[in-house]
């Protein structure tokens, strides 16, 4: 019974990776060759493309790792991890520009503590004592996740804002932001204590799949 379980879970986990995977991919594909260059579609295209790179490292070693039991996939998987967040980080700040330009806003200000907040999570990020490939210490965890997590409150302010006084496909942007952090808090928090709560993931990259999709609104 107990097997039965956890092979339906490694089924629908797989499922769900490769159809996230492969709709991310099929979204950039479909924003590069529809939109004009230099278009905001176009560049969110480029947005989808980044996401879906980057989640590959992480997803397809875990998806092999499932299947997979005479092989140690814990290094590619860890190193997968570094990767996916480096260029989650990419995502969030190309929206945040991309939101700049498309509001026509200038927060000059704002974009310096950003782009701080940027490089600050990527180095983070990439610092040895995060232990990828092993078991990364709870106190990094959550060190390299608060400058992620201001990021994100500011692009959920700036999508808001701007859907408020320019309504548009984007509206609903910065609620989609908002969600997708929102499931991610308690792994962030919890999932070392208790590994289902990684599930959360999954919802978070629906999230993400709704930002992409909104981007069909631009032109």
């Amino acid at each position: 019974m107990l097997y039965n379980k956890k092979k339906i879970i490694k089924i629908v986990e797989t499922t769900f990776d490769v159809i996230y995977l492969s709709t991310v991919f099929i979204l950039a594909f479909v924003f590069s060759f529809s939109a004009l260059p230099n278009s905001f579609r176009f560049y969110f295209g480029i947005l989808a493309f980044i996401l879906g790179f980057g989640d590959s490292f992480h997803l397809i070693p875990r998806i092999a790792a499932m299947w997979d039991s005479k092989k140690d996939y814990e290094k590619y998987m860890g190193v997968g991890k570094m990767i996916t967040s480096v260029t989650m980080t990419i995502f969030y700040a190309g929206l945040w520009f991309l939101g700049l330009h498309y509001y026509e806003l200038s927060l000059t200000l704002t974009t310096v503590i950003v782009t701080m907040l940027v490089i600050l999570r990527i180095v983070l990020c990439i610092m040895p004592q995060n232990k990828w490939t092993s078991t990364t210490p709870y106190n990094w965890a959550i060190l390299r996740n608060i400058p992620f997590f201001l990021l994100g409150a500011f692009v959920t302010v700036l999508f808001t804002y701007g859907g408020i006084h320019k309504p548009s496909g984007l509206a609903f942007l910065g609620l989609t932001v908002f969600v997708s952090f929102a499931f991610y808090l308690p792994v962030v928090l919890y999932a070392h204590k208790n590994p289902k709560i990684g599930m959360l993931m999954l919802p978070k990259s629906c999230a993400y799949v709704a930002i992409i999709l909104m981007g069909f609104s631009l032109i």
